[in-house]
């Protein structure tokens, strides 16, 4: 993991984790991450929180990153309609059977040349092709899936890939706190950062007894601080 330097900082290293942890993790702005601080007796502006995390928050996101495990070989992807300055574009996103999230890219068009740049970021990014893939009706995925000669299975089926629709709507909880996104590039970042956290933290509740769970919550939070150490 790559050490993070939060030399000249005059807060706790884990005061600026605390604050950028918060903002990735929950559908909270910088304002109220700002008053969540002061109810403990901190005085730090929003305009404070919001410079720790564009600085810390993709460094420690690189080092949760690198201790995830690998996802299974059953993809989910799927497609949705994000408002940028009032231009249209698509967020392109994928995640396995169990949730994760795997990748995802902001493009200004849905067609195959944008689908044929997903896979191929995933295949580089996973390093192996999945065995079998669920996706929406879109033709786009067929003529990218044949150009890669993928021999996956392919169920294209919007019924069978609830796992990917259901993954937006955090999402677009987030769009409406922030009033949308501001650009493609901060928000292709903000989403980075958001969905690694996401994947961390995010358990399958109704598979585990409340004993488990806080033993899974434990170590998310120790893989955190690890990731958020200090050089």
């Amino acid at each position: 993991m790559q050490k993070i330097s939060y030399s000249r900082h005059r807060l706790s290293p884990l005061i600026i984790q605390h604050a950028v942890r918060l903002y990735a993790r929950f559908t909270l702005s910088y304002r109220d991450i700002e008053d969540l601080l002061a109810e403990r007796g901190l005085d730090i502006s929003y305009e404070t929180v919001r410079s720790w995390f564009l600085k810390f928050g993709e460094p420690i996101a690189n080092n949760l990153k690198s201790s995830r495990p690998t996802p299974n070989d059953i993809w989910h992807l799927d497609e949705m309609v994000v408002v940028i300055r009032g231009k249209r574009y698509w967020l392109w996103r994928a995640v396995d059977s169990e949730g994760e999230v795997l990748d995802f890219f902001v493009q200004s068009k849905r067609n195959m040349k944008a689908a044929l740049k997903l896979m191929r970021k995933l295949l580089k990014k996973q390093g192996f092709a999945p065995a079998q893939i669920v996706t929406n009706k879109l033709k786009s995925y067929h003529k990218a899936f044949r150009i890669l000669g993928l021999t996956a299975g392919h169920i294209d089926n919007k019924q069978s890939n609830n796992r990917a629709e259901n993954s937006h709507l955090p999402v677009r909880r987030r769009e409406r706190k922030m009033q949308r996104f501001k650009s493609p590039g901060s928000a292709q970042k903000f989403l980075n950062i958001r969905s690694i956290t996401y994947n961390s933290f995010y358990f399958q509740r109704y598979l585990i007894d409340r004993a488990r769970l806080r033993k899974c919550r434990a170590e998310a939070f120790g893989v955190w601080e690890r990731a958020g150490a200090t050089a």
